[in-house]
């Protein structure tokens, strides 16, 4: 019996030894279907700090060919002009595994497994940023974490009403949507319009998750009117609802048509989601129309539908929620591309070209660079969100360093000449907290039961840790509970202590012998870089004593797994840069 026991160990140890000798050694990770050598060459050109003519050294006199190079080209061409104008000067080009840490928190929430970052190194230096981004962009985890950071602001957090809401089926749909790349301007027309059943077609839960249970769980206009000019147009309006706009802080329409938001704004937006009803057949329009009681009037009066601005967008076709739809998506209702782009830079960045992310002016002199340029090429590209990422995942202010040989100040982040210190979000702190704890990535191809718990300990470890809700660009400091449940929650306990299937510290102990190796790996593994040598030097000391230099020897496991809760509590660990 022992014998067979001993075997059976034998052979696992030989199983996680043989599993981790090509982790370690070989590159696992396919090719990304989409990657596209040279697609990057702009972006790949080292540069230094640099102001007026010494920009002219240090950056390549042609665009890379193509349609996206002359893109990227112009793009960082504005933002080099506004150094200059400011007399800025820059950090330098960040290194390719912080570029590759900053990347993989923005389009999946986790820091890169010690195979990914394998296998990128693997790969020649210039195209190592497109060949990272394709890769990323080709996972599923791509499009379900991006998924779940845009239903906050279409839907909200929370669970609403469950009987005529299902944010799970909204958010499954919304992934399908962006992992099969279509177009933004499809995907926001379904949203708005959607009939039927909730269930059968998830866009409709747009329209659901207002539903008040008070009201027989009909939809509230209201609602719906404010979260579609925030979450589309970039537009604060609905603080119109009470009363007209007197301080000249809602303006509206263009040129000699503008004027100040009034209360009539806003209702005849609500308007179109007026006869919007909810029975046992779904979402459907033909209910009553929108009435609504206006400051210092003496009764309620029926609203007639009418769009805040460039009404001669609206080409009458359709029930009204179509109406709408399709003003919304035009081409030339320009600040659908802007809000886009503005939240689409703020996920890559933690925080968006212009704030607050939701109060775009419609008019202004004073855009940031690139903004205008970017919802411009948006729009020409028929609203295709993956090149809107590769564009600013290659672009000069993206792959900038966090620090620099200079004094870098609150002018030089403002104004994206250095890539600006963001917290993590606790989804992305969670994420990276188990993607940490596994050599091998942990994506839609690892066993199911790595999933499940990677789903279930998120969710759990987010609600503990503090969830931010629909307001995840407002600048929040750390918090005495944040900085314990990093220290002693049950989470971080189970990924770091002795445990061969969700602890790497155990399977890195089992891989190499060597301490500067085992040191190296949880760097990589937790921090995405490699330790300094004074760093390697001090734990490499700790790890050949055990840990303890009190003469109290313990084993290096021991000392290894003090080694990664070190590194996971770190300020390095959550914060992106």
């Amino acid at each position: 019996m022992w014998a067979r026991n001993l075997l059976f160990i034998g052979i696992c140890v030989a199983g996680l030894l043989a599993i981790g000798d090509q982790l370690l050694r070989r590159n696992r990770v396919d090719r990304p279907a989409d990657f596209e050598p040279g697609r990057f060459a702009a972006a790949a050109t080292p540069t230094s700090a640099h102001v007026a003519a010494e920009a002219k050294k240090t950056w390549p006199a042609q665009p890379p060919p193509g349609d996206f190079g002359q893109a990227l080209a112009q793009l960082n061409r504005e933002f080099r002009q506004h150094w200059d104008e400011k007399k800025l000067k820059v950090a330098p080009r960040a290194d390719d595994l912080a570029i590759a840490r900053r990347l993989s928190l923005a389009l999946t929430g986790t820091v890169p497994s010690v195979e990914e970052i394998r296998a990128l190194e693997s790969v020649p230096a210039d195209d190592r940023l497109e060949w990272w981004t394709s890769h990323l962009l080709d996972d599923r985890r791509h499009s379900d974490y991006l998924a779940e950071r845009l239903a906050r602001v279409y839907v909200g957090s929370e669970n609403g009403p469950f009987i005529v809401f299902r944010r799970g089926r909204f958010a499954r749909w919304l992934s399908d949507q962006i992992e099969q790349n279509t177009p933004y301007d499809e995907i926001v027309r379904r949203m708005i319009s959607e009939s039927g059943v909730w269930t059968g077609k998830p866009a409709a839960n747009f329209i659901t998750a207002t539903s008040d249970p008070n009201k027989d769980n009909q939809p509230d206009e209201v609602r719906l009117a404010g979260r579609t000019a925030r979450a589309f147009l970039g537009m604060r309006i609905d603080c119109l609802q009470c009363h007209d706009d007197k301080l000249g802080n809602v303006n509206l329409g263009y040129g000699d048509g503008a004027h100040s938001g009034t209360q009539a704004d806003f209702h005849q937006l609500a308007a179109f989601f007026g006869p919007t009803s909810v029975s046992l057949i779904g979402v459907h329009d033909g209910g009553k129309p929108y009435e609504t009681k206006y400051l210092d009037a003496t009764k309620e009066e029926i609203v007639p539908p009418r769009v805040p601005f460039s009404d001669g967008l609206l080409d009458g076709h359709g029930g009204r929620r179509e109406q709408l739809a399709h003003w919304v998506t035009h081409r030339n209702n320009k600040p659908f591309a802007r809000a886009t782009v503005n939240r689409f830079w703020a996920l890559m960045f933690g925080r968006p070209l212009v704030e607050p992310i939701d109060d775009i002016p419609l008019e202004s002199d004073g855009y940031p660079p690139g903004f205008q340029l970017l919802a411009d090429d948006f729009t020409a590209h028929h609203y295709d969100v993956r090149r809107l990422l590769r564009l600013i995942a290659a672009s000069e202010p993206f792959t900038r360093d966090s620090r620099a040989e200079f004094e870098l100040i609150d002018e030089h982040e403002n104004a994206w000449a250095a890539f600006g210190l963001t917290r993590l979000r606790p989804e992305q702190v969670a994420g990276s907290l188990i993607q940490a704890s596994s050599l091998s990535t942990i994506n839609g191809e690892a066993h199911v039961f790595q999933r499940l718990a990677m789903f279930g300990q998120t969710n759990d470890f987010v609600k503990r840790y503090g969830d931010l809700g629909q307001d995840e660009f407002t600048d929040r400091s750390g918090t005495i509970p944040q900085r314990l449940l990093m220290m002693n929650g049950e989470l971080v306990k189970e990924r770091t202590k002795q445990n061969p299937i969700t602890s790497a510290t155990t399977r890195i102990a089992m891989l190499t012998g060597k301490p500067e190796k085992q040191v190296e790996i949880s760097y990589l593994a937790t921090l995405t870089r490699r330790p300094t040598e004074a760093e390697l030097a001090h734990f490499v000391a700790r790890l050949q004593d055990g840990g303890d230099g009190d003469g109290d020897r313990r084993t290096r496991q021991e000392a290894l797994e003090d080694l990664y809760w070190t590194l996971i509590n770190s300020t390095e660990f959550s914060w992106n840069h």
